[in-house]
């Protein structure tokens, strides 16, 4: 596949924006799960930890993701807000980095999105002492009947320890593919009510 270079002058100022022409541009190419994005995190001792979370909107204000806020990772984010995102798209050869602060999400913007959700998930968000230890499948299992019962003929709301972060970025970076691995690496760093765009060494 010939790859097209990533150049300052085809790139947009704004990096949501180039964020956005992207995502459209694997979504058409037939990214597979192209939401998925490692979420890092770390604790105020600068313990590292990361996993796949996805994406659930992205916008001007930044990137969106959802949990339980009883999680370990909600446990850093109220420790140590400062975050990273990595979205990896395989199908076009292109990375995209974001550093920047969390913040979580009103709970009415919570609410509206849980309701989205097919039922079976809404009942896993209730029934899942998300990061607790187990005793085994069995306990999950009986969590999730004794929840299935608790909301048997109605909607199922809401927990109120499950909702949505925002992720407002401070740094935006985009890498593209190139041969002998000298590959495009444009960085954004905002800086007052903009954006300084760089190009990094590969």
């Amino acid at each position: 596949m010939s790859l097209p270079p990533l150049l300052e002058h085809d790139a947009d100022p704004d990096p949501i924006a180039q964020f956005s022409r992207w995502y459209a541009e694997v979504e058409a190419a037939g990214q597979a799960e192209p939401t998925v994005m490692t979420l890092a995190t770390a604790t105020p001792e600068g313990v590292p930890s990361a996993r796949m979370v996805l994406l659930k909107h992205a916008g001007p204000d930044g990137f969106d993701f959802y949990t339980n806020y009883d999680s370990r990772k909600a446990a850093e984010l109220a420790a140590n807000p400062r975050v990273a995102l990595v979205f990896w798209w395989e199908r076009l050869r292109r990375q995209v980095r974001v550093e920047g602060m969390v913040v979580r999400l009103p709970s009415a913007a919570s609410a509206a999105y849980f309701a989205t959700r097919p039922r079976g998930s809404r009942i896993g968000a209730w029934a899942s002492p998300q990061s607790r230890v187990l005793a085994g499948r069995a306990e999950l299992e009986r969590r999730v009947a004794e929840i299935e019962q608790r909301f048997a003929g109605q909607d199922v709301p809401l927990p109120p320890f499950w909702g949505g972060y925002r992720v407002h970025p401070w740094i935006m970076e985009f890498w593209q593919e190139r041969g002998d691995r000298l590959h495009d690496r444009l960085r954004y760093r905002r800086e007052g009510d903009g954006w300084v765009m760089e190009r990094l060494a590969p």
